[in-house]
C-alpha cells in the first residue's frame, strides 16, 4: 500500500499510529512508530501524521520531540490527538513549536461543523504560523459551510461511501463488520471540484 501511494501525483502522508485506541504511547509502542517513519521514508511519501497524548491528555512533547526529530525531512501533521487537550491554544503554540506543517483537528467537538466556533478561532490564532486542516464531518453536503465560515484552505475527508455487498456469515463470525464504507473516487472527484469553485470564488 506504502509503495503505491508513492506513484501517486500528490502529496502523500502517511498515518503513524501503532494500534487503536487512546493516543498514550509506551516504549514498544515508540518504537513501532519510529519503524513506521523508516518504512514511510524508504518508500518515499511526503510525510507522516503523527500525534501522542500525555494521561492527562496534553500533548505529549517528549515524545512528539522525538517523532519529529526522526521524520527529518519529511513533512509533519500533527493529528487528532490534538482535539482531546484541555487547552487548545496552549497546544496550538506547542504545535507551532514543533514545527508541524499543519494541525488536523474538528475544533474539539465530534465533528468538523460542530466545532466550526473554535476552528475560526485557531485559524486566526494560527495566522500563516501552521495550517488549520478541519476533520471530522467534512464532507460534500458540510464543506463548503466549513470552508466559508473558517477561512482554511484545505480540508480531511474520507469521502467514503457505504460498501453494499455483506456475507452474513462472515458478519456471524466477526470477518466482516455489518457496515463497510471504501473511499469513492467519484466523491473525491466532486470534493475537489467544490473545494476549488470556493478557492476561486474567494480570490
Amino acid at each position: 500500500m506504502i509503495a503505491l501511494a508513492a506513484k501517486a501525483p500528490i502529496p502523500v502522508y502517511a498515518i503513524i499510529r501503532p494500534r487503536a485506541g487512546s493516543f498514550v504511547y509506551d516504549a514498544d509502542n515508540e518504537a513501532a512508530m519510529m519503524a513506521d517513519i523508516d518504512a514511510v521514508r524508504a518508500a518515499g511519501l511526503a510525510g507522516v501524521v503523527i500525534g501522542a497524548s500525555r494521561p492527562d491528555m496534553t500533548l505529549d512533547m517528549a515524545l512528539l520531540k522525538r517523532l519529529m526529530t526522526h521524520a527529518q525531512g519529511l513533512g509533519v501533521t500533527l493529528h487528532r490527538a490534538f482535539d482531546l487537550v484541555p487547552d487548545p491554544f496552549e497546544a496550538l503554540e506547542q504545535a507551532i513549536a514543533l514545527g508541524a506543517e499543519r494541525v488536523l483537528t474538528s475544533g474539539l467537538k465530534v465533528s468538523g461543523p460542530d466545532g466550526i466556533e473554535m476552528l475560526k478561532v485557531l485559524v486566526e490564532r494560527a495566522g500563516d504560523r501552521v495550517s488549520i486542516m478541519p476533520g471530522g464531518g467534512i464532507n460534500l453536503s458540510t464543506v463548503e459551510r466549513v470552508v466559508r465560515e473558517t477561512g482554511v484552505h484545505e480540508v480531511h475527508s474520507s469521502c467514503r461511501r457505504q460498501v453494499g455487498s455483506k456475507d452474513e456469515r462472515a458478519i456471524a463470525f466477526g470477518f466482516q463488520a455489518p457496515v463497510s464504507h471504501e473511499t469513492s473516487s467519484e466523491i473525491v472527484r466532486q470534493m475537489r471540484g467544490l473545494l476549488d469553485e470556493l478557492e476561486v470564488a474567494r480570490d
